[in-house]
């Protein structure tokens, strides 16, 4: 498998590969990022309620971290999209 990643791509593929830059739309990497950010954000509740002990404080936690990390993702996502590596 990483052998065939690393091997020159035939022109034939190479047209398959304009296809793939351009399919990942800003609307769907808000998608992923949102339902991502619903998994972590449970995670990081259970982890900051053990942590603390404290329900609200868990939540509080929670809900900061929802909103950066779901911003840094979506950036994150949109750097990655514009990065010709491994494509």
């Amino acid at each position: 498998m990483i052998t065939d990643q690393l091997v020159i791509k035939n022109s034939k593929e190479e047209s398959s590969y304009t296809k793939d830059v351009n399919s990942e739309s800003p609307k769907r990497s808000i998608a992923k990022s949102i339902s991502w950010r619903i998994v972590g954000t449970i995670d990081t509740i259970i982890i900051s309620w053990i942590v603390t002990g404290t329900l609200k404080l868990a939540f509080s936690i929670g809900m900061v971290e929802l909103v950066t990390k779901m911003v840094l993702y979506f950036f994150h996502e949109r750097i990655w999209n514009s990065i010709k590596w491994g494509k």
